[in-house]
This record gives structure tokens, C-alpha cells and sequence, in this order.
């Protein structure tokens, strides 16, 4: 059971004295701005804000609410809000403002503040012909996609973008800040490649950029009538082998004047774009297509291309797994739960991964699941709330529909807030020894506010940190209390 702190209980008043960004409590001006997330399905209700400047505020915060017995959910934009639960009892450290990105574009690095979205990263990094492996959408926050593994267009090329980090800043549970690397903290290093948010607060991460300017994507668009043929099609042509360099996703989707389609979506990242043309020339030739938006275009254009399709401040509920195969009977359930979709807004994916994704040993991040070509992930968007059951109930059918095909396998950050039983499919044989880490690093479960692994004992640890008020952090002027 939670225990609720009312913030009469708590010394607000130190906290602000230690921390030069925002602490908010119930009733503050910008409180409900401040713990709105992304998703609003969710109220989120905690018993204290806090926006931290910098590093140093976040080890205020952390050694902050050990003290006063309460816990620890950091968030950046709140795409995983569901994970969080019950917040009573939970300090939300939003990441805000830790935004800085700084690219060393000789080295091939960035490194990117917690706070960042991916539109910070890579449309910096692109004036010099490189990427980083980021999420779907530019207003996709950097951390919590990353330390759920972090699947997207260049892991054909490169594999997921935890296998493409360097190196981590994090405050651990007693308020110490360490960077975790293969030279530092490698045991905390290898956790937090997959390992979610279960191991402390990252204040920053530093990524391997890659050379990448022009590349060929967009969609291919068909009528549903022609989903099940075009969808068999798209199999046989991803199952038959692929190069690296080249991606290809097919979803359900709706048009903005409302037509229910399928889309193909393919992404060549390679160096030779007259071999990308060549290779794509029959997949975009089957049907064919009622739109063929394929082009060459520059890599922040393709980044920025489904920045649509899910906007801040709608309403969501998903469900995902990895399939083991997709027969044709699984076609024709997909198709047919996307011809009884409940809302223009819902899309369903699927992510057909290879190359250097699959290269990479089970055992060599915490993200272990390299072996599953498909990955299905059904994403349902609304904006009423009178339309919330529905939507639910038909995302939920459709999973279970699905179910027949399933790996048994999830990807960590693909999780709802009814799936807390599934986070071992997430992590497999590494499920063990991340449960023995997070006995190390956070016996306490202070960070349990996520696809929560708990302590792989019950015990508490020996002795907690006492609060004491950081030197040289006593200005308030950018506190909202004190």
C-alpha cells in the first residue's frame, strides 16, 4: 500500500534551498502543467514536482526524498506515464531542462542531456552527415526510449541505440553521481543498456553518431481491400533477405481526410542510393501502391516523417509482442482488426528487424531480444474519454487475437500498465542478473515508478544516506516555493 505524504509532512522549504530548479507542490501555479505527461489517459498525482537545473539538483532531490521516505519517478516527456502507477508516495523529477547536446563531430559522439528529445540530437548532428539511432517521432524524449533498448530505422545498419552508447551520468540511490561506462561501473553500464529506468536518475548520455545525409523513404499506400495480398507480399520480400542498410515496416494507418490504409514503409540508409532504387523497385511495384510517396530525401526530412501521427495531448493505450512467424492466417486477423478500428487515430506496426540487431549476443546488453524478426505493436490513440473502453477493449482484442503467433517476448518500453506480470518476457535469461544489480545499486526499490525489476532480495540495505543541504546551492530565485 502507498503511504500518501500530504506536503504539509514534507520540508519543502530545504528542498528548495538546495535545488536551483522548479519545486512544485499541489496548488502551485504551473502544478498541473508540470505533472501532465504526454499521454493523457493518465492523471499523474505526485506528492511533489521537482524541474532539476542540473546533476546537482537531481542528487539534492534523490538524497531529498530518502530522507522524507518517499520515492523517485523521473520523467521526461511521459510517453511511459503508464509504467509510473500510483505517485503518491513518489517525487516526479521531471528532466525538462536538462536539454543541452553537445556534438564532437570528429570523434563521432553526442552527448545529450536527459531532458533532450530526439530533435535536439539529431538535427545538430546532421549538419555534419551524421545520426544518431533515434526514436520514431522528433518529440520522442532521448532517455527513457534508449534505456528500454531503443528500436529504429538504422538497426539494420547499426543495431538498437543502447547498443550504441558510450557512456552514462546517473544518480544512484544513495545520491552519488557516477558515469557508467566499460571502463567505469560496467556492471551499471551493462544494465542500463535495456535495463529501463530501474537503476537511478540519468542525467545524460553519450551516444556513437554515425555517417548518414540522404537517404530513401516514406510510404507506399494501399487501399484495405488490398491489405492481406500487399502484407503477404511485404512478408516474402523481408523474409528473403535484406542488407543492412534497408528497413522496412508495414502498418495500419489513417489518412488525415480519413481512409483507412496500409502502408509500407521502407528506410535505405546506405551510401549508394541507385542500389537502394534497385532494390526497393519491386516492393514498390506490387499492387500497385494508390501512392508511391517513396524519394530520396535528407535524413532529419525521414526522421521528421511521422511526426503526426500521434501529437501531445491525446489519450493512449498499446499493446505489443515479438512474433515467431507470420503466416498468412496472422495477416488476415491483422487486416481485419485494422478494418474494425476503433479510432483514425490508432496506428499498428509492424517492425521487421535484422542485420546488426540480430548480430548482437542476448547476453552482451540487457536487451535480449535479438532472435524475433517481427516485432507487433499496437498503439491505440483517441482523444475522448468517453471513447476510452472501446478503445481499450478493441487494442486488447486485437493483442490477444495475435496471441496464436507470439514469441512470448516484449519489448520493455512497448509495456502497458496491465502488463506488469510480462516484464520477465522482456529481459529472458537476463532477467536474473538485472534483479541482482538492482539489488546493488537500488535494494531499496526507491526507482520502482517504471517496468519495475525488484530487488532480487527483501532485506533493506545496511544504512540510507542522510539529507544535507548541498554547498553552494542556496538560491532560490528560480524555486517556485521557499
Amino acid at each position: 500500500m502507498a503511504i500518501t505524504h500530504s506536503p504539509s509532512s514534507i520540508d519543502i522549504a530545504t528542498l528548495c534551498l538546495a535545488v536551483r530548479g522548479s519545486v512544485l507542490a499541489p496548488g502551485d501555479d504551473g502544478w498541473d502543467e508540470a505533472r501532465t505527461p504526454w499521454n493523457v489517459a493518465f492523471e499523474q498525482h505526485p506528492a511533489l514536482v521537482v524541474v532539476p537545473a542540473d546533476s546537482a539538483d537531481v542528487q539534492a532531490v534523490v538524497l531529498f526524498a530518502v530522507a522524507n521516505g518517499l520515492r523517485l519517478a523521473p520523467q521526461g516527456t511521459g510517453h511511459g506515464c503508464a509504467s509510473l502507477g500510483d505517485l503518491s508516495d513518489a517525487v516526479l523529477v521531471r528532466m525538462t531542462e536538462l536539454r543541452d547536446v553537445e556534438i564532437d563531430a570528429e570523434a563521432r559522439r553526442a552527448r545529450a542531456g536527459a531532458g533532450a528529445l530526439w530533435e535536439d540530437v539529431v538535427t545538430p548532428a546532421a549538419e555534419h552527415g551524421l545520426v544518431a539511432l533515434h526514436g520514431s517521432s522528433p518529440d520522442v524524449g532521448v532517455t527513457g526510449y534508449t534505456l528500454g533498448g531503443g528500436v529504429g530505422w538504422l538497426m539494420g545498419r547499426c543495431g538498437l541505440s543502447c547498443d550504441n552508447t558510450l557512456a552514462y551520468d546517473v544518480v544512484t540511490a544513495n545520491g552519488e553521481l557516477v558515469t557508467a561506462s566499460p571502463d567505469s561501473h560496467p556492471d551499471l553500464f551493462w544494465a542500463l543498456k535495456g535495463g529501463g529506468g530501474n537503476f537511478g536518475v540519468v542525467t545524460s548520455i553519450t551516444y556513437r553518431l554515425h555517417p548518414v545525409s540522404t537517404v530513401i523513404s516514406g510510404m507506399l499506400l494501399y487501399p484495405l481491400a488490398t491489405a492481406r495480398e500487399v502484407m503477404r507480399n511485404y512478408r516474402d520480400f523481408v523474409s528473403a533477405g535484406l542488407p543492412d542498410e534497408l528497413i522496412v515496416y508495414a502498418a495500419s494507418i489513417t489518412t488525415p481526410d480519413g481512409v483507412p490504409m496500409l502502408a509500407i514503409v521502407p528506410s535505405f540508409t546506405g551510401a549508394d542510393l541507385d542500389e537502394g532504387e534497385r532494390l526497393l523497385a519491386p516492393l514498390r511495384a506490387f499492387g500497385p501502391p494508390a501512392a508511391d510517396l517513396v524519394a530520396r530525401m535528407p535524413y532529419v526530412a525521414m526522421q521528421q516523417m511521422l511526426d503526426a501521427a500521434a501529437p501531445y495531448g491525446l489519450r493512449s493505450y498499446w499493446k505489443s509482442h515479438f512474433l515467431r512467424a507470420l503466416p498468412d492466417e496472422a495477416i488476415d486477423t491483422f487486416v481485419g482488426f485494422a478494418e474494425r478500428c476503433t479510432s483514425p487515430r490508432t496506428f499498428v506496426v509492424l517492425e521487421h528487424g535484422h542485420g546488426a540487431v540480430a548480430r548482437v549476443a542476448p547476453e552482451a546488453t540487457a536487451f535480449p531480444i535479438r532472435g524475433h524478426a517481427f516485432d507487433l505493436v499496437i498503439i491505440g490513440v483517441w482523444a475522448d474519454a468517453a471513447d476510452d473502453a472501446r478503445n481499450v477493449d478493441w487494442t486488447r482484442a486485437f493483442h490477444d487475437a495475435m496471441q496464436p503467433w507470439s514469441a512470448e517476448q516484449v519489448y520493455v518500453n512497448a509495456l502497458s500498465e496491465d502488463d506488469a506480470a510480462r516484464i520477465p518476457e522482456a529481459y529472458g535469461g537476463n532477467f536474473a542478473r538485472l534483479a541482482s544489480l538492482k539489488a546493488t545499486y537500488d535494494p531499496d526499490n526507491r526507482f520502482r515508478h517504471n517496468q519495475n525489476i525488484a530487488p532480487a532480495h527483501d532485506g533493506r540495505s545496511a544504512g540510507q544516506p542522510h539529507y544535507v543541504i548541498p554547498a553552494e546551492r542556496g538560491d532560490v530565485a528560480s524555486s517556485t516555493r521557499g
